[in-house]
């Protein structure tokens, strides 16, 4: 299909960017690597006046270490996450959980920053910025703000971000000593997950001493299974594990598709969040 007429403007600096998004306003959308905007284009599923093509400014690109924190910058591609030395030293959960996403020409042209922004529930990576109680740094024309993950994603396919607001890096604080694993089921591969669970588990003494659990696609945003989370406290072998686990999908509310009901939506969550603590605690 064809997509409908627009405005295309590439800044080469953020500040440009800013600035085409303010004077567009809400009529503006933010081009990265393409792969979720460019087909809501195609399918006619959005209609912008301006595309701001902000793939060409370097500064948005790249990991560095800032003491206890990866700042990643909002253009890396998921291929260079997933590979980059940094990240799966200090970030496990997010590399192992980036390998997942979709296909190789997806991950090479796909960003992280487009992925968090485009905010679909069913995503895979914004539940494991959840998950890794990352920040989301944005610029507007007020200057920089950060926002929390837990914060950030506001209803379906819908952020906090301003209209005229950038989102130019995630920082991710580091998780080293914690296990971690990204369980997933999909109908085919390199489909969206019908339910996906990121678990970071950080043992003591042999037992849960703390568990952070992000769910995709069991709501109309990514959600933390809190419930789960505390029930985790203490638990120090697979039934003790297999009890909190069981509530899951308290809290939320899954769709109904042709993917699955929320019944059986509400299951898969039981299972993968059971089957995830087990592997990042080591005990499956």
């Amino acid at each position: 299909m064809i997509p409908p007429s627009f405005d295309y403007v590439r800044p080469a600096s953020v500040d440009e960017a800013v600035r085409a998004l303010a004077d567009a306003g809400e009529d503006a959308k933010v081009l990265a690597g393409g792969q979720s905007l460019l087909p809501l284009l195609r399918l006619r599923l959005a209609f912008p006046d301006l595309v701001v093509d902000v793939g060409r400014i370097p500064e948005l690109r790249g990991v560095r270490e800032d003491g206890d924190t990866l700042v990643i910058g909002a253009l890396t591609t998921h291929h260079d996450v997933m590979h980059d030395p940094l990240v799966r030293r200090h970030a496990g959960l997010l590399a192992a959980a980036t390998e997942t996403v979709a296909d190789p020409a997806v991950r090479h042209r796909g960003t992280l920053g487009g992925s968090l922004a485009h905010a679909d529930p069913a995503g895979d990576l914004p539940a494991v910025a959840l998950a890794l109680d990352a920040e989301l740094v944005a610029v507007g024309p007020n200057g920089r703000r950060t926002v929390p993950a837990r914060e950030f994603f506001v209803d379906y396919l819908q952020t906090a971000l301003a209209p005229d607001e950038l989102l130019v890096e995630v920082r991710v604080p580091k998780t080293d000593g914690w296990g971690f694993h990204y369980e997933k089921f999909h109908r085919v591969a390199q489909a969206w997950p019908i339910v996906g669970v990121a678990a970071l588990v950080r043992r003591d003494n042999g037992n849960i001493a703390e568990a952070r659990i992000g769910l995709s696609n069991m709501g109309s945003t990514p959600l933390r299974a809190a419930a789960v989370e505390q029930a985790l406290a203490g638990a120090g072998d697979q039934d003790a594990v297999a009890r909190a686990t069981e509530s899951a999908a308290e809290g939320t509310r899954p769709s109904q598709d042709p993917s699955g009901s929320p019944e059986y939506r509400a299951h898969l969550a039981r299972v993968l969040t059971k089957r995830a603590v087990l592997t990042a605690a080591g005990m499956g």
